[in-house]
């Protein structure tokens, strides 16, 4: 890659000179015919780089092809053996499953087992506490979804689980397994999440929902409004998806509210994709955390072993571009011939960036929807509906749509910005090529972003491969995709896009310095002179 990167890096740096030239003409309002010279220019250097670059990368490519095809065969053939030891031995049945439970699943042609479930599901019907690690789309959810069902079917009566997750969109995603699975023993089932009245949430736990999917803070809330009226005295089951998150400072306080108002006899289920410190702790006995700390066995933990941290049939490539051609780079990308038809996901580092490029590619003629923290709980579910039914083919997300969304349609994965973590890329690019599917992930790779595709390439054991793709091309979409841009951009600013968030963030720390000033205060002051009552 080095080579290629450096000849890139190089006209990638004239390009935006000339680019620059363009944008200062056009702010002292020069005609579009004055910039044709540049066109030239800009096209004859690009078609002459392309060429040095196209033969050097090609004798490198050459050479590391073959590296790569031996790596790639030898993990291959070790990721078949792995794959084939669980998927031709036992049954559901044999796993101590129900008769109606197994008849679910071949409705939904489900007939064996994956790694995950065939470890944990006969331990949680054992009664043991179990933390469960496996890669993205390897069946973690009915891995306690099925046990959970089966002892419910045995005493269905009051609040029986819990299931705790960091998203809103992983919560319906988890109902909605929990409803298909369930629907012949007449579960019940409630989400609660932000971004919804309360009222209403507080009328479904009030009639005692068998299993309750919520993310922390708004259950939470619920808990101090009206702890009693919950019913939460009967829960047999706490699970934690995707707990790696849910055991990190952000849902501490959340966390710990909820586990005091949950009876200490019942079984914890922790599931994620990634080992953390934090999870394993949970499965010392001698742990602070309290949850194994009882004279019961201790938690059973399983990890499922994998070579790589994406999956085989995962086709990784990177295409390096100039940064300030990012938007014309990601719309040729989109109406290009090989991706027009193809489910995509695009991921951004942050909302205003998701917005942007949500505004600007209508402005473009692309159907596309969003997916970001600064959209209402509607609003979300509303684009993840026209999405999965096909209504539009392109969604641009942050990471909150990273983890745990399983939509199988999904074809091709856009890193429009690199994670700085290399486990944010592994769950983005983990939306595509799942349960065994092929997919493809393109990672968008500046100047500036090589340190973060090296170290992902560490954590992976795997090199990304050149995306080929024709600069003079791209170049042609400049000018109409620097006007959507601009269009797009003044339309965020009309619409004081982000200043709801602003405010939010503001009242909260304002809220915190009174908090923390008043616990101050009462602790230095003096106990002489007269003492004011509360209010």
């Amino acid at each position: 890659m080095a080579k290629a990167v450096i000849k890139k890096q190089r006209k990638s740096l004239e390009q935006e000179k000339l680019y620059d030239k363009r944008i200062e003409a056009e702010d002292n309002g020069e005609s579009e015919g004055a910039h044709s010279d540049d066109d030239e220019e800009l096209k004859r250097e690009s078609d002459e780089e392309d060429e040095d670059v196209a033969d050097e990368a090609e004798e490198q490519d050459e050479e590391e092809a073959e590296e790569e095809d031996d790596d790639e065969e030898e993990q291959d053939e070790a990721e078949d053996e792995e794959e084939d030891e669980f998927q031709s031995d036992l049954t559901f049945s044999e796993l101590g499953l129900s008769s109606w439970l197994v008849n679910s699943l071949k409705a939904m042609s489900i007939t064996s087992p994956s790694e995950i479930q065939t470890k944990c599901i006969p331990e949680i019907l054992k009664g043991r506490d179990v933390i469960g690690g496996a890669k993205t789309g390897s069946g973690k959810t009915a891995a306690f979804a099925l046990p959970i069902l089966q002892k419910l079917s045995e005493d269905p009566f009051g609040v029986f689980a819990i299931v705790l997750t960091p998203t809103r969109e992983l919560a319906y995603q988890i109902a909605e397994q929990f409803r298909v699975l369930g629907k012949s023993v007449g579960l019940k089932d409630v989400v609660i999440v932000g971004g919804m009245d309360m009222l209403p949430q507080a009328i479904a736990l009030s009639k005692r929902p068998h299993v309750i999917i919520a993310t922390p803070g708004r259950l939470h809330d619920h808990i101090n409004s009206s702890k009693d009226a919950m019913h939460l005295s009967r829960v047999k089951f706490l699970v934690l998806d995707e707990a790696d998150r849910l055991l990190t400072e952000t849902f501490a306080e959340d966390l710990g509210g909820i586990l005091g108002a949950l009876p200490q006899k019942r079984q914890t289920l922790l599931f994620t994709a990634t080992m953390t410190d934090e999870v394993l702790e949970l499965a010392n006995p001698e742990s602070s955390q309290g949850e194994s700390a009882s004279k019961k066995l201790p938690p059973f933990v399983y990890q499922c072993k994998t070579n790589v941290s994406t999956v085989s049939t995962l086709t990784q490539s990177y295409l390096f571009i100039p940064s300030h051609l990012r938007e014309t780079y990601l719309a040729y990308l989109l109406r290009s011939e090989e991706f027009t038809k193809k489910s995509t996901i695009i991921f951004t580092g942050r909302c205003r960036t998701a917005e942007t490029l949500r505004v600007m590619l209508r402005e473009l003629g692309i159907a596309c929807t969003a997916l970001h923290s600064e959209m209402s709980q509607q609003e979300r579910l509303n684009s993840l509906a026209k999405f999965r039914g096909g209504i539009t083919t392109v969604l641009i997300a942050t990471d909150v749509g990273s983890r745990g969304l399983d939509i199988p349609s999904v074809l091709l994965v856009l890193n429009y910005d690199i994670p700085r973590d290399p486990t944010d890329y592994i769950h983005r690019v983990g939306r595509t090529a799942r349960a065994g599917r092929g997919g493809q992930a393109i990672s968008m790779v500046s100047e500036r972003d090589i340190e973060l595709v090296h170290d992902i390439e560490a954590r992976i054991n795997k090199q990304m491969v050149d995306y080929p793709l024709s600069e003079n091309k791209v170049i042609e979409l400049l000018n109409e995709v620097s006007a959507a841009k601009r269009a797009a951009t003044m339309m965020l600013h009309d619409n004081q896009f982000g200043e709801k968030k602003r405010i939010q963030k503001q009242k909260r720390e304002i809220l915190m310095k009174e908090r923390s000033g008043g616990s101050r205060s009462s602790s230095s002051k003096p106990k002489t002179g007269k003492r004011k009552s509360r209010s």
